[in-house]
């Protein structure tokens, strides 16, 4: 190993995910890049997680299983353990392609003053692993993901731990877009930048059961609430998107239980 290469964390919080985590271990695993740092933390699991966990042990450097407050405290505990100068998050239904890490260190070492580090392009991708959709997100500074658009590609994102150290980690009373805070607040303090590759190079599992999926009407609030906080303004266009959406829910859900209409829409 190249000492002289920046090593990078990666952390993969983790609550009875056992189907899935599996092929996010071993796309941590199979990176081309050859310092990483690689942290488990699993909430207490009680399904095959832990059992998926230990097969690969000796190949993880740090592993912790015990209850924790949700997500974002749980990515927190392994921040604070990560030693690398970029740190990140994959969650245990997601999945890197084995050159991500690769160009996120090729970027950040060509722009070494930035915060955030990302692929722009992501694979959506379903229950069995089959892609259903290629997302492609740009964003070039706070006052457009503010304003414009708020969607990240989260799991080919990178952060300088300095400066996740420096805004207090996650927020950890935020459980849905905790990535939007973080990115919002560390925007204060250094540039973003995304990679030119044209390929992506990241998975984001779409189930029915994943958490923005069963909690959407929750996670649009929680969206809305946090952009509020940081200063977007009501007439923006991420305002009137959340507004569009959150209609769309209450129909679907007037739809399905059409019999519960009134209080559905109230």
């Amino acid at each position: 190993m190249n000492l002289n290469l920046p090593k990078v964390s990666i952390i993969t919080p983790s609550f009875n995910q056992g189907q899935f985590i599996e092929a996010t271990i071993q796309s941590v695993l199979n990176q081309t890049y050859p310092n990483i740092e690689y942290i488990v933390v699993d909430g207490g699991s009680t399904d095959q997680t832990m059992s998926v966990v230990n097969y690969y042990k000796s190949q993880i450097d740090i592993v912790i299983h015990e209850k924790d407050k949700g997500q974002s405290d749980a990515i927190n505990k392994g921040f604070k353990l990560a030693t690398g100068e970029l740190v990140g998050w994959l969650n245990s239904d997601d999945v890197l392609y084995p050159d991500c890490v690769a160009e996120i260190v090729k970027l950040y070492q060509e722009k070494p003053d930035g915060s955030i580090y990302y692929i722009p392009l992501q694979n959506g991708i379903n229950a069995t692993g089959k892609v259903h959709n290629l997302a492609t997100r740009k964003i070039p500074d706070k006052k457009y993901l503010l304003n414009e658009d708020f969607s990240i590609i989260q799991p080919s994102s990178f952060y300088t731990r300095k400066h996740v150290i420096e805004v207090g980690f996650l927020d950890a009373k935020i459980h849905y877009c905790m990535d939007l805070d973080l990115w919002l607040r560390l925007l204060n303090l250094a540039p973003i930048y995304y990679s030119a590759v044209g390929v992506p190079l990241s998975g984001f599992r779409n189930w029915e059961l994943s958490k923005t999926t069963t909690g959407a009407d929750k996670f649009l609030k929680e969206i809305k609430k946090t952009l509020l906080k940081h200063g977007a303004s009501i007439y923006s266009r991420n305002i009137r998107r959340i507004q569009i959406e959150l209609f769309k829910v209450k129909i679907k859900r007037f739809l399905r239980y059409n019999h519960a209409g009134k209080s559905v829409l109230s």
